[in-house]
């Protein structure tokens, strides 16, 4: 199954987050500026309004800087998307430490940010992109595969931020069995939680697996009910072209019964969030 996937990494401590999530621990050494701000902003705010400002009017370099200064403060927003600029070549030389660093720094500073902050999102996307280089390594850097630590980081996300990218990751890895004892029930239950809230790769292998009874009773109906959300939601066909693959095979092996009763349980479950 060629599900791509983004995974989220963090250390412990003695804080718990709902299902004892644990509290991360620092993750990198302080960051050396790249990008020295040839001008002096009388505030962090204004550093990031010109940062984002001059982005968006395609001057990623002058950003940078900008953002650099107000980074420096410790803004969250603008250590994401510095974050973000590295991590994917934006204006700026690809460089995925200087991503790892900046969301390291992030998640350090701000690990503790309510759930119901306006930063919340920003901070557990950090958390998000530090799982997937932790999965990996970065090749010539300190920062070495360690899927452990990568099962740590999505569980604090999934948990304590409630973040379904990082629910739809930790799924993965207990299906998989990487860093972490496979656990097909466990899978099923961070699939539910991220499909649940309209995440559609999860919907879609959630669907697969009560298609399957891969770790829950089969129900084959709701399984092609989720299968036929995550369906109606694909934007990329190339991309998600996996979706479509099991949706197919879903609905060759289903019975008219389990469509008829699939469809009726789609529209209770759309009236349901009307």
């Amino acid at each position: 199954m060629a599900a791509a996937c983004a995974f989220v990494l963090i250390g412990s401590s003695s804080a718990f987050a709902l299902d004892a999530a644990p509290r991360p621990q620092p993750l990198t050494p302080s960051l050396s500026p790249v990008l020295t701000p040839h001008v002096k902003y009388g505030s962090v705010r204004e550093a990031l309004r010109t940062g984002m400002r001059d982005y968006n009017a395609g001057d990623k370099l002058g950003a940078a800087a900008a953002l650099e200064y107000a980074a420096g403060q410790g803004h969250t927003l603008a250590l994401w998307k510095l974050g973000r600029m590295y991590a994917d070549g934006d204006g700026v030389e690809h460089d995925d430490l200087r991503a790892f660093e900046y969301f390291s720094r992030l998640a350090d500073q701000h690990a503790d940010e309510s759930p119901d902050s306006p930063n919340a999102l920003v901070v557990s996307s950090a958390f998000v992109a530090l799982g997937t280089y932790f999965l990996d390594g970065i090749k010539g850097t300190y920062v070495t595969a360690n899927p452990v630590r990568a099962v740590e980081m999505f569980n604090y996300a999934a948990s304590y931020f409630s973040d379904s990218n990082a629910q739809y990751n930790l799924a993965r890895l207990y299906m998989e069995g990487t860093g972490v004892s496979r656990d097909a029930r466990q899978a099923a239950r961070w699939f539910n939680l991220a499909a649940e809230k309209g995440h559609h790769p999860s919907q879609a292998l959630l669907g697969h697996m009560l298609m399957n009874g891969q770790g829950v009773p089969r129900q084959r109906a709701k399984g092609l009910m989720w299968l036929t959300l995550a369906r109606e939601a694909v934007t990329d066909s190339a991309k998600d072209e996996w979706i479509e693959t099991l949706y197919e095979e879903a609905f060759a092996a289903a019975s008219d019964n389990d469509r008829k009763l699939a469809l009726a349980l789609l529209e209770q479950y759309i009236q349901s969030r009307r």
